[in-house]
C-alpha cells in the first residue's frame, strides 16, 4: 500500500527518476513490442506531475464527446506518431502542447513506463512521465478533442477505496482491467493501466533501480 500522504513531490521526483525506464531506452522497448505484433502502430502520452500547494498532482484531460473513438473517456494527453517525430518522447511532448497547449520547453522528462498495447484501437503507447516545475501553468485546449483537464492528487488516486479491477475477455483471451473512481470520473481501460503502473512504481518497500 501506498503511503502517499508523507512523500514529498521532492521524494516522488526521486523515486521515478531512480525506478523509470531511461528516455533513451523508451524508443527500444517500444519496438520491442510493436515487432512481436503485427499492423500495430506506435503511440505516446504524457504523463504530467507537478506540485500544487505542497502536493504532487497529475494532470488528465477528458477527451470531447464528438470523437469517433474513446469520447468522453479520462486519458493523459496524447496520440499517435507521426512520421517526422525522431523518439516517443517526441510524441509525447507534441501531442501534449497540440491537445492542451503545455510548452515542451517547460517540461522535464523524467522517464518512462513499459508500453501498453491496446486491442481496441491497435497502439503500442509508450507512457511518458514528466515533471512540470513551473506547475501546470495556463493551457489552451484543442476543442475539438479535450473538453477539460482533470487535476487529481496522487495521495488522492492511491488510495484503495477508490479502486477495483475486473477480468474481461478480449479475442478469447482473460486480462484484468483496472477502474479508478475519482470523483465523478473514471479512469479505466489504457490509461487506468497506466496510472497503475506509475502507483506501482511508486510502492514503499521497494529499492530504486538506479
Amino acid at each position: 500500500m501506498l503511503a502517499m500522504g508523507s512523500y514529498t513531490t521532492v521524494e516522488i521526483l526521486r523515486i521515478l527518476r531512480g525506478r523509470l525506464l531511461p528516455v533513451e531506452q523508451a524508443d527500444e522497448r517500444s519496438a520491442e513490442v510493436l515487432g512481436r505484433r503485427v499492423g500495430v502502430r506506435p503511440a505516446a502520452v504524457l504523463v504530467p506531475l507537478f506540485d500544487k500547494e505542497g502536493e504532487a498532482c497529475l494532470a488528465f484531460i477528458r477527451r470531447a464527446s464528438t470523437l469517433r473513438a474513446h469520447s468522453g473517456e479520462i486519458a493523459f494527453p496524447g496520440g499517435g506518431a507521426d512520421p517526422g517525430d525522431p523518439s516517443v518522447v517526441m510524441t509525447a511532448l507534441r501531442e501534449a502542447q497540440e491537445e492542451i497547449g503545455l510548452d515542451p520547453a517547460r517540461v522535464e522528462v523524467l522517464g518512462a513506463l513499459a508500453p501498453v498495447f491496446t486491442s481496441v484501437s491497435n497502439y503500442v503507447i509508450t507512457p511518458v512521465v514528466a515533471f512540470l516545475p513551473p506547475g501546470l501553468g495556463p493551457l489552451r485546449l484543442q476543442a475539438s478533442e479535450v473538453t477539460e483537464v482533470i487535476v487529481a492528487p496522487l495521495r488522492a488516486l492511491a488510495d484503495p477505496a477508490i479502486a477495483r479491477t475486473e477480468r474481461w475477455t478480449r479475442g478469447g483471451q482473460p486480462h484484468i482491467v483496472h477502474f479508478y473512481d475519482y470523483g465523478p470520473y473514471c479512469i479505466w481501460g489504457a490509461t487506468g493501466r497506466m496510472l497503475n503502473a506509475l502507483l506501482a512504481t511508486l510502492e514503499v518497500g521497494e529499492t530504486p533501480t538506479g
